[in-house]
C-alpha cells in the first residue's frame, strides 16, 4: 500500500473519532481546543490522512469519554483484510521482526544450558569466558 493512501484502519479509526464527537455535538474546532492543536489536524486524523499516535488516541478517549477500543469497534473484516500489515503469525516471523536476541533459540538455548551447570563456580567461569569474547575486537 503506497504511503499517500491512508490505511484503512486509520480511515476506520478517524470515523469513529467523528462519529464520537458528532454525538457530543463538538465542533472539529472545540475537539481541536480541547487537545491543543487546530482543527485541520482533526479534519486530517477524521479522514485518516494522518494517523493518530497511542498517546494521542489516548488523550482522544479522555476527551470523548470513551475508552480507547471504542475508536477500533466494529472494524468489518474487510477493512481488516486491507490493512497492509503482515498477514503471517508465525512465531518464528514475529521473533525476526523483533531483532531480539533474547528471542532466538540459540540464546534460549544457552541460558537453559547455563542453569543446567550446578557448579555455580564453573558457570561464573564460563559466562566470565563468554563475556571476554563478547568484547573482543576481531
Amino acid at each position: 500500500m503506497s504511503d499517500s493512501i491512508p490505511n484503512p484502519i486509520d480511515i476506520h479509526v478517524g470515523k469513529r473519532v467523528r462519529l464520537r464527537r458528532n454525538i457530543l455535538r463538538i465542533t472539529q474546532k472545540e475537539l481541536g481546543e480541547m487537545l491543543g492543536l487546530a482543527f485541520q489536524q482533526i479534519q486530517k486524523y477524521e479522514k485518516g490522512d494522518n494517523r493518530i499516535s497511542a498517546s494521542r488516541l489516548w488523550d482522544i478517549s479522555k476527551v470523548l469519554g470513551v475508552p480507547v477500543g471504542f475508536f477500533y469497534e466494529e472494524i468489518d473484516d474487510e477493512t481488516d483484510a486491507q490493512s497492509p500489515r503482515p498477514k503471517n503469525d508465525d512465531e518464528e516471523y514475529l521473533k525476526e521482526l523483533t531483532n531480539d536476541p533474547m528471542q532466538r533459540e540459540e540464546t534460549l538455548k544457552l541460558v537453559r544450558a547455563y542453569y543446567k551447570i550446578h557448579n555455580r563456580t564453573l558457570a561464573k567461569n564460563i559466562l566470565n569466558v563468554i563475556e571476554t569474547a563478547s568484547k573482543s575486537v576481531y
